[in-house]
């Protein structure tokens, strides 16, 4: 939400959302809140514009994030807690930045990428309202979800999965203000 001041708008949609909930709903809700806030940022923004990068030499563009936060939530929750076997979306053994790579400024481009990210969340926010509870675990021998290299809950992976959303969405703050010079609140 862009406001002239910085406050609170009644219009932004995470401002009205489950409060003093139980932990799932704290974050589930945290999480929502994290995923409308990409979509917000990225809201009104040609092709050319979700393309746009950061600064040399950076790759980093808001279409790249939503290529990247796509990808986490798909490795996180279709793949490792759900074990399907799946490929990946953007990436691959030869192009491991194809998430950002791959972010060129072609409206299809975008379109897909918010197609699979939509379907990614999507499918997350099923799969842990499914979850007969936040202790279901996954192995994650190699590390590749920050389990320190072994089981991991589905309680960690939503912790992980907001601060995977919490620090991009401070680049993503940082690249909108560079396109349009807004400033979210």
């Amino acid at each position: 939400m862009f406001t002239a001041d910085g406050k609170p708008s009644d219009d932004d949609p995470r401002e009205h959302r489950a409060r003093l909930g139980d932990e799932r709903v704290t974050l589930t809700e945290s999480l929502r809140c994290q995923r409308l806030t990409l979509e917000m940022k990225c809201a009104g923004l040609s092709a050319e514009a979700m393309a746009r990068r950061s600064v040399e030499p950076s790759t980093m563009s808001l279409l790249g994030l939503v290529r990247h936060l796509a990808e986490m939530e798909r490795a996180t929750f279709r793949v490792l807690l759900a074990g399907q076997d799946v490929p990946r979306l953007f990436c691959s053994e030869t192009d491991r930045d194809g998430d950002w790579d791959g972010a060129v400024p072609d409206p299809r481009v975008v379109a897909e990428a918010w197609n699979a990210w939509r379907a990614e969340a999507d499918f997350a926010t099923r799969f842990v309202a499914e979850a007969p509870s936040l202790d279901i675990t996954a192995d994650d021998p190699l590390n590749q979800h920050g389990s320190g290299g072994g089981p991991m809950s589905l309680r960690e992976a939503l912790v992980g999965m907001i601060g995977e959303y919490a620090r991009h969405m401070g680049h993503a703050d940082l690249l909108r203000e560079r396109i349009d010079g807004r400033l979210g609140q």
